[in-house]
């Protein structure tokens, strides 16, 4: 029977608690590729020493929580109205984007919260997209940055048919220029261990390190967390463009197109497009794998204050 999917549109989940500390910080760096060199991301006592500003993606998996949890949990709990069942594991991470609204402090405290209000639903032949507006509140209700996420459920039906709604979204990139080289290459590589360390900030998903649920899902064994790689893209243009500074990124946007193994290369390709607001450029981008030659971050979108005297490469 089909169902008024629109009833998803404007549905809002209970604010959830979330915490964090300076060691959190520390981890969640080196989970996303962070090196020896990365002394603002991976030293408490460096003078520049800051949160690296897509660390609030990890928080609704992590929670207010120093100990372990079941993924399962983590993203389920709460039937939305007129949505079917959907199974976790045929479930796909679209896009995120971050917004930072305000610096986050080194230590939450209590009293942070997390919000979750649902902006957008289709549906296509393959099943159902759900985009869901996040935001990061301080004790007094200040959001210190908005996030959009989207989520792809795999062979998931409602009405039967195609169906789209939506009330908000992210920015939406600019198309990568045609016949120009990149104004920045930035090439890296993960470890085999990079999906070990990744999980540690609060992802606890066995495809990331059972490789018979790899199998299972047709991934041929474990792959690195979407967000492990949305980090590493992240990591590198801070360091290409604005200079190391993590403060220097104040709005950053991809979708997720391929998976990642843990040990691949990457190689991010960033174009200056425009002028973006309070001071910063504009950028495109996309990261491949160098090992496979696949596109795994596509529409790339990037607002960053260039650090002074930075020349594109």
């Amino acid at each position: 029977m089909a169902t008024d999917l629109s009833q998803v549109v404007g549905f809002t989940l209970p604010p959830k608690p979330v915490s964090w500390n300076q060691r959190d910080l520390l981890i969640y760096a080196v989970g996303i590729g962070a090196k020896a060199d990365d002394l603002s991301l991976v030293y408490e006592l460096d003078k520049s020493f800051a949160p690296m500003p897509t660390y609030p993606v990890v928080l609704p998996f992590k929670g207010d929580s120093q100990e372990l949890n079941l993924f399962a949990k983590t993203i389920g709990g709460v039937q939305i109205p007129s949505m079917p069942r959907t199974d976790p594991n045929r479930g796909v991470h679209g896009s995120q984007s971050i917004q930072i609204l305000k610096d986050l402090p080194l230590v939450s405290g209590p009293g942070w919260t997390w919000t979750a209000k649902y902006v957008a639903v289709a549906e296509n032949k393959s099943g159902i997209i759900l985009t869901v507006e996040n935001q990061l509140l301080d004790p007094k209700g200040v959001p210190y940055a908005k996030l959009y996420s989207s989520s792809f459920a795999i062979g998931a039906k409602a009405r039967g048919e195609k169906y789209a709604k939506g009330i908000a979204g992210p920015p939406q990139a600019k198309p990568i220029p045609k016949n120009c080289a990149p104004d920045w290459t930035i090439g890296d590589k993960t470890s085999p261990e990079q999906a070990l360390m990744f999980r540690l900030s609060g992802d606890y998903n066995p495809l990331h390190i059972d490789p018979k649920i790899g199998q299972m899902g047709g991934f041929g064994g474990v792959i690195l967390h979407g967000l492990s790689t949305f980090g590493f893209a992240a990591r590198a243009l801070i360091k290409a463009i604005g200079g190391g500074d993590p403060k220097s990124l104040r709005l950053y946007g991809v979708r997720f197109t391929s998976p990642v193994r843990p040990g691949d290369s990457l190689e991010t390709r960033a174009w200056e497009v425009g002028v973006g607001p309070e001071g910063t450029v504009e950028i495109a981008f996309e990261t491949v794998d160098v090992t496979t030659g696949k596109v795994v971050l596509g529409g790339g979108i990037a607002y960053i204050k260039k650090a002074k005297g930075q020349a594109k490469l």
